[in-house]
């Protein structure tokens, strides 16, 4: 079975600084890490990989520096890990993200399943899975908590708001994961030191035979207008004795705020 596993190398997102004055969130404020929605990715990948054989490739975007952090998917049992950097692939929003990505499955040739976290802790969008597989013309199975390999198909449990499908497909297919589906491993010392003296490939826009019309600003119509950071606000205790005086402020507080 031929595996691709999308990841995204973020900061530390409980350490990570915004910086207010340019609107922007300072990556280098904090140490560098899998997107930790990507790790149940790449564990499912593994999984597959140890029921049914064959081979796990991680696809990445970013900087040159997301090399090191990138090693930790090998760890993870990750057999290749590809990290696509470019100076044109700068600004990229999910659209252009999402084009860079399936150019760089394209060139890999055939696959029977490509698999991505839900979304990522910097983002928060959840859309470069779908957009992927538009551009792949390939099926897509968002919110995948249940995912098994039978009888050459596909069998998931896909979870969207109050409803709970069971599904079938068939290779090839592009699956979103929820935190849901599994528990990541944590790689012991050995894979850890296999992974630090493995070898990142790179590659550029060049090489994936990308237009360079679709990356980076060119490729990206999405433009951040505004972007604010809520002050922190207190809460307000109140220690009601009296049970029936308590239910009426309460109640009159919230009619007041338009919630009942």
């Amino acid at each position: 079975m031929n595996i691709i596993v999308l990841t995204k190398v973020v900061p530390d997102i409980e350490r990570v600084k915004f910086d207010a004055a340019r609107g922007v969130v300072d990556r280098s404020s904090a140490p560098q890490e899998i997107n930790p929605f990507d790790l149940n990715a790449i564990e499912e990948a593994a999984r597959l990989k140890e029921r049914h054989g064959g081979r796990v490739t991680a696809i990445s975007m970013g900087p040159s520096d997301a090399e090191q952090a990138l090693k930790d998917t090998i760890a993870r049992g990750v057999d290749e890990a590809i990290l696509l950097t470019d100076k044109k692939f700068a600004g990229s929003d999910t659209l252009a993200t999402s084009y860079a990505l399936s150019q760089a499955i394209k060139a890999m040739g055939d696959f029977d399943i490509v698999i991505c976290g839900e979304k990522t802790v910097d983002g928060d969008t959840g859309q470069v899975g779908g957009e992927v597989s538009e551009r792949l013309g390939i099926p897509y199975l968002p919110y995948t908590s249940r995912l098994d390999y039978e009888d050459g198909k596909f069998k998931a449990r896909v979870e969207l708001e109050n409803m709970i499908y069971e599904v079938e497909a068939s290779p090839p297919l592009l699956v979103s994961v929820t935190k849901d589906i599994n528990s990541p491993r944590l790689p012991g010392f050995r894979e850890k030191l296999n992974a630090r003296k493995a070898q990142v490939k790179k590659m550029d826009a060049k090489e994936i035979e990308a237009d360079e019309g679709l990356l980076g600003f060119n490729g990206s119509p999405t433009w951040v207008y505004k972007i604010e950071v809520p002050e922190e606000g207190q809460r307000n205790g109140r220690i009601y004795k009296d049970p029936e005086r308590g239910l009426k402020e309460i109640m009159a507080v919230l009619e007041s705020r338009g919630l009942i």
